[in-house]
């Protein structure tokens, strides 16, 4: 099977990140291919960034339609999510999903780790969609995302410590990285922590290779229908769906 990893903002060593964490855990007979948008900023911090990474998003999704089998959005916003989903056939997943609902497989209280406070209000939001409030925690590390590419930032001590006040204060089982920019620390702060560390990216992974081998799709009914064909303006014309939905 393919899966496509596509990163919703500008970075493309964030996306070959990604990708390397993919590539780590997903089966022998499944190719990661990995997308970094084309549009947009460098990185997402909050609503405004996320609401104008989503173009570029589904251009992604819309240029590469066909070759894939499921789709990872890897960035922990789960930024255009249910965009993506109407747009898609295939199954698509978010990272925070994704990661939130393994980590309620392993522990009965988790913390979510993110960047900056404003990403952490977004991210609680989301854990209590997704049914995890009463059982998770998030909290901000006061990192910027940019910050995680640059060896010299401090950032990993500021996380370490992060996950330490979580392990000591919110009682925490388990942490989830929550940042497509930490994929790669997750074996490592395992290992030095001892406690299930969640990576959303291999875990949207293994949850899309479960779905394509059941044979399951996006339901087309309801929410997640196909758009409705109508005009799109301005710059918005290349993303006007160009058949009725069914």
């Amino acid at each position: 099977m393919r899966i496509l990893i596509v990163n919703p903002n500008t970075t493309a060593s964030m996306t070959e990140k990604a990708a390397t964490a993919a590539r780590l855990v997903a089966a022998s007979g499944t190719e990661i291919i990995a997308a970094t948008s084309r549009m947009g900023p460098v990185s997402i911090e909050g609503h405004y960034d996320g609401a104008l990474a989503i173009p570029g998003l589904l251009a992604e999704l819309k240029d590469r339609a066909g070759t894939y089998d499921a789709a990872v959005i890897a960035c922990f916003d789960d930024t255009g999510l249910e965009a993506a989903r109407s747009f898609a056939d295939v199954p698509v997943l978010g990272l925070c999903e994704s990661a939130v609902a393994t980590a309620g497989f392993l522990a009965q209280r988790f913390t979510v780790v993110t960047t900056l406070e404003r990403s952490r209000v977004l991210i609680d939001n989301l854990v209590r969609r997704y049914g995890m409030g009463d059982r998770a925690k998030v909290r901000a590390s006061d990192i910027p995302v940019l910050e995680l590419e640059d060896e010299a930032s401090g950032a990993i001590g500021k996380l370490r410590a992060e996950i330490e006040r979580a392990l000591s204060e919110d009682g925490a089982e388990a942490i989830v990285l929550g940042c497509a920019g930490m994929t790669d620390l997750a074996r490592e702060l395992q290992e030095i922590y001892g406690v299930p560390v969640v990576d959303g990216v291999a875990a949207a992974v293994k949850q899309a290779e479960a779905l394509v081998s059941l044979g399951l799709k996006t339901s087309k009914r309801g929410s997640y229908a196909s758009p409705l064909a109508k005009p799109f303006s301005g710059a918005m014309s290349e993303f006007a769906p160009m058949k009725a939905a069914s």
